[in-house]
């Protein structure tokens, strides 16, 4: 929807906008969405501090126990992250959460966490409240902290220290939890001002140069608020930290189970900073990567996660392969080994926790289930561990040196039994419940419902989607992406999905709210044009039709004459078309292959679209399958249509989502009506900013026009 239109609705139906206002449901679930993602930017730089305290410890391991100047240097390095991650988390935050972030973002939540943590350290503190120092002898070795100052009393070295709450001690209050804040009000005050026009007498200071302004300003008003406030939060996740420890395995327990069921809500991440960093005095992680906690205790949120990524996801991987169909072992397989080596080795659970986690909800939940009775069965026994990354075989190799590491070799022990609880559970529940795990799909179904219904031309199709959608007013954004329209309803009761079919759209989604998308295919950006200029009158549909079935009659007439000649010539061709097609192409962007159903999107994973495959990408340059004619090449650049030398049209589509990124992050190098030969470079994709901005880098591959084929990578 352009402005125009949307401020012509917004006057005429004051309830729309206090709708497009309104802090739902559904945008909250969002929020804590993205939050939960922006999180991953920052703890994406743990690895590095990992490896390089891991390292020191195995060279201090085999010098016997002695640290050497090679040592402190790699730990000096690794410990510099470690101790700045609040910091960190207020950049990375700032970064994931805004839109289209250019790093002004990252900027003004440098300056918030800058003005906050100044505002409210503990000298500012003492002067902003107007207390003193309190006097303490200094004892022989005392290390003086921030704030604290060494004078002379009566002939003694004595401590100063200002007078404030605990709360504003520099270690409980440049924690993970304000690092989250301010990098949340640099993104909103980034999301908000970064287009703000100023007078010329002041327009230096416009659009993203106003932003660390705004954020200075904001922040200065937050401090203030939690002069008061935070003293009441501190106590509050200090008591929820020691609460949930004094709970033991029950505690650990249930920290694993919903950290798995969070996970297709996208919101496991947060629940992760609670326990792994310095939100709530836990800090599981960097007390073990550090060496600085307590040995024994440490190390008790992440011990768990070992044998079930190790060895019982694998476990749960073959149990699925060895239930597969006959003709789809062969697919089953790619989808399955590939996901759990990447589970083994590195930790990385959601290509095989994908592969099951709608197709089979049950099975997903029973994961979860297990990942709580590891957790707490760890908790209970002699051992402990932890990453700095994932509870995969190289966070066990780099941290089995550490000095806060219990016992290592028992996880390998309870790993080989998770294995084989993972593969009979799950083998039994598959085939008594007859689940459809990858390889066990139902074939897809054949739309026989044809074209025939379909609107004749796009401006035809815009006026029935539109009525079909409750007509213009019901109307409230409008956008698309490579091929589907994405829309906001006033009232979506008044959607009509039927009708909406019979127009030539492939199928309709609702994700929640007043959200609703239309799947139409390549051309839906021509689609959304017309309906543009509908809603704006710029357009009146009923005359255009009129003109496009005068067209079509044209059209018709000429196709019959054609074939009149065919006829009288004789020879006529003949097109047979198999029952099934197999359509091999050429991996279209370097990674690892996933099933259809595995893609995080109902859209794709439902074949609403097509059939096709999914690709996980590790860099960033998508080529041609095959040889073919572009068809289109979507303006934002996350999309490409192929037309291949036989007629197969295949849709590449980089991420999910990524239509949101306007562009950001993707180098079309090819347009539409180009002649590209297989291996040819179509597109460059900066996948960094895909994942900096919070969306999947999964890359769908479907034939659009053949929903019987069957797509395979040779």
């Amino acid at each position: 929807m352009t402005s125009t239109t949307r401020d012509k609705v917004h006057s005429e139906h004051p309830s729309v906008r206090s709708f497009t206002t309104e802090w739902d449901t559904p945008e909250m679930m969002k929020f804590l969405q993205n939050l939960g993602k922006s999180i991953m930017l920052p703890v994406a730089v743990l690895p590095v501090a990992a490896i390089l305290v891991g390292i020191a410890n195995w060279i201090i391991g085999i010098n016997d126990d002695q640290p050497n100047v090679v040592t402190s240097f790699l730990q000096t390095a690794g410990l510099a992250v470690l101790s700045n991650m609040a910091l960190l988390f207020a950049v990375g935050v700032s970064i994931g959460m805004a839109k289209k972030s250019d790093g002004t973002s990252a900027l003004a939540g440098l300056v918030s966490w800058l003005v906050i943590t100044s505002l409210l350290a503990p000298t500012s503190v003492m002067t902003l409240l107007g207390r003193g120092y309190t006097t303490s002898i200094a004892e022989q070795g005392a290390d003086i902290s921030a704030g604290q100052k060494l004078v002379m009393d009566n002939g003694h070295l004595a401590i100063q220290t200002p007078d404030v709450n605990e709360a504003f001690a520099p270690g409980a209050f440049q924690n993970a939890f304000i690092g989250i804040l301010c990098g949340i009000i640099g993104a909103l005050c980034y999301n908000r001002f970064k287009d703000v026009k100023l007078p010329d007498a002041l327009s230096f200071f416009s659009g993203r140069r106003s932003v660390a302004i705004v954020t200075a300003g904001v922040s200065l008003i937050v401090a203030l608020i939690l002069l008061f406030l935070w003293p009441l939060l501190y106590s509050g996740l200090v008591w929820f930290g020691e609460h949930i420890v004094d709970l033991g395995a029950v505690g650990t327990g249930l920290y694993g189970f919903f950290n798995r069921l969070l996970i297709p809500f996208g919101l496991h991440h947060a629940l992760n900073s609670v326990f792994w960093f310095d939100v709530a005095g836990i800090n599981d992680l960097n007390n073990f990567l550090s060496g600085e906690g307590t040995f024994g205790v440490t190390g008790q949120y992440m011990t768990g996660f070992f044998p079930i990524m190790m060895f019982g996801l694998p476990g749960a991987a073959l149990a699925m392969y060895t239930t597969a169909k006959t003709t789809r072992k062969k697919i089953a397989y790619g989808i399955l080994l590939s996901g759990a080596v990447s589970s083994f080795f590195v930790g990385v659970t959601e290509p095989l926790e994908f592969a099951f986690m709608f197709l089979a909800p049950f099975l997903f939940v029973i994961h979860a289930v297990f990942m709580g009775l590891s957790m707490a069965i760890c908790q209970l026994l002699p051992v402990r561990m932890g990453f700095g990354f994932s509870g995969g075989f190289v966070d066990l190799v780099l941290n089995w040196k550490n000095p806060m590491a219990e016992n290592p070799w028992i996880i390998i022990v309870l790993g080989i039994g998770w294995f084989f609880v993972y593969f009979f559970v799950f083998r039994w529940v598959i085939l008594k419940f007859q689940l459809k795990t990858p390889g066990r799909e139902d074939d897809d179904p054949v739309d026989d419902d044809g074209e025939g219904g379909a609107s004749t031309g796009f401006i035809g199709t815009a006026s029935k989607f539109i009525d079909a959608l409750g007509g213009k007013t019901n109307i409230l954004e409008l956008d698309n992406c490579a091929t589907r329209l994405r829309m906001e309803i006033d009232d979506t009761a008044k959607v009509d999905e039927p009708a909406l079919k019979r127009a030539g759209a492939a199928g309709t989604m609702k994700p929640g709210g007043h959200s609703v998308q239309v799947i139409y295919g390549l051309n839906v950006q021509f689609v959304k044009d017309a309906m543009e200029k509908i809603m704006s009158g710029e357009v009146d549909p009923t005359t255009v039709e009129a003109a496009v079935e005068a067209v079509d009659e044209a059209d018709a007439a000429v196709h019959a004459a054609e074939e009149q000649a065919e006829d009288q010539g004789g020879d006529t061709a003949v097109l047979t078309k198999p029952d099934t097609k197999v359509v091999t192409l050429q991996r279209p962007i370097p990674g690892y292959a996933i099933a259809l159903s595995e893609v995080p999107d109902k859209t794709f994973a439902s074949g609403m679209m097509g059939p096709g495959l999914a690709i996980v990408p590790t860099s960033g340059e998508v080529v041609a399958p095959a040889d073919a004619t572009v068809v289109t090449v979507f303006p934002t650049g996350h999309a490409v249509g192929l037309r291949l030398t036989d007629g197969t049209e295949v849709l590449i589509h980089v991420g999910l989502d990524t239509v949101k990124m306007k562009g950001d992050g993707f180098e079309p190098l090819v347009k539409a009506k180009d002649e590209v030969t297989a291996g040819q470079p179509l597109i460059n994709v900066d996948l960094a900013k895909i994942e900096a901005a919070g969306y999947p880098t999964v890359t769908p591959v479907v034939v659009m026009n053949d929903k019987t084929a069957t797509v395979e990578f040779s």
